[in-house]
């Protein structure tokens, strides 16, 4: 028969929350030597104990404290999958950097196709334009000369 649901809620009983604590602490670590057998890797437990502020490891210090060593030695090893807080800020950082500077470039080309449109329909260059925007305006005119000539071809 199957066991009744257990409802994930602070217990305020402090013997009952002590006998869950005690129960569970159990089974975490009856787990862990589970884990560590039938898939034969190495995995330590450390829990601390909040009623009389004891510190209980599995398997043993000893053995927790080679665990916690490889893992260490591993993570300088391989920096490529590890990932701190600094690392995950400055990649988030260097994409949304990477985002405005594609965001930039687009607007700027948009404000040269509004400039081109105006100069078309008044004959008069807006004044702020640089040299560097008159050729970017030079090659989008080719661009879209080269659009009109392939949807004519496509039409005749």
């Amino acid at each position: 028969m199957p066991r009744e649901k257990v409802k994930l809620a602070y217990i305020n009983d402090i013997n009952a929350r002590k006998a869950s604590f005690n129960k569970r602490k159990k089974c975490i670590f009856k787990k862990m030597s589970e884990l560590t057998i039938l898939c034969g890797i190495h995995a330590c437990a450390i829990i601390q104990n909040p009623f009389d502020f004891q510190i209980e490891v599995w398997p043993n210090p000893k053995g927790a404290n080679e665990v916690i060593e490889r893992y260490q030695n591993t993570s300088v090893i391989d920096e490529s999958k590890n990932m701190n807080q600094e690392r995950f800020f400055i990649q988030k950082i260097s994409k949304a950097q990477q985002k405005l500077h594609n965001l930039r470039k687009e607007n700027h080309a948009k404000e040269i196709t509004l400039a081109m449109f105006e100069y078309i329909q008044t004959r008069k260059l807006p004044e702020n334009l640089t040299i560097q925007d008159l050729k970017v305006m030079y090659y989008m005119r080719e661009k879209f000369m080269k659009e009109i000539e392939k949807k004519k071809a496509i039409l005749y």
